[in-house]
């Protein structure tokens, strides 16, 4: 079994990078972190890519990173461009038998008009997809 990890570079995700951890314990499983720097079109954006950029691999490294500390090997990539399709190609070009991702962080309002990657995932992946949702605490 092979997982693609999705980290979102917008914001730190731990407890997605734990059920990877578990999953890869209950399965031996192997791991491909994926990170997108979001950036379609560098010439409309606010910052240069490279500030995206640096985000996702901070994000991809964070979660090999946590990976590791759990005693699991995990190759990580950045990659630039919209996160759904990249992550989706990414997962075919690693023949990856599941796809996990952190559920949207995006208020309900920002998922309308920009998208969620999790549910597009789920729409367009053609693959299974693990959506991890925050855990609640208390």
């Amino acid at each position: 079994m092979h997982i693609v990890l999705a980290a979102n570079p917008e914001t730190e995700q731990p407890w997605v990078t734990d059920a990877v951890a578990d999953l890869v314990r209950q399965t031996g499983a192997s791991v491909a972190v994926v990170a997108v720097d979001e950036l379609e079109s560098e010439h409309l954006a606010p910052m240069p890519r490279s500030v995206y950029t640096e985000r996702a691999r901070k994000a991809a490294e964070a979660a090999t990173s946590r990976l590791a500390a759990a005693g699991i090997e995990a190759t990580h990539t950045v990659l630039p461009g919209r996160p759904a399709e990249q992550i989706i190609r990414f997962a075919g070009d690693q023949r990856a038998d599941l796809i996990v991702a952190g559920s949207s962080v995006r208020p309900v309002m920002a998922q309308r008009l920009l998208g969620s990657v999790p549910l597009t995932l789920i729409e367009k992946a053609g693959r299974p997809v693990l959506v991890v949702t925050r855990p609640v605490s208390g």
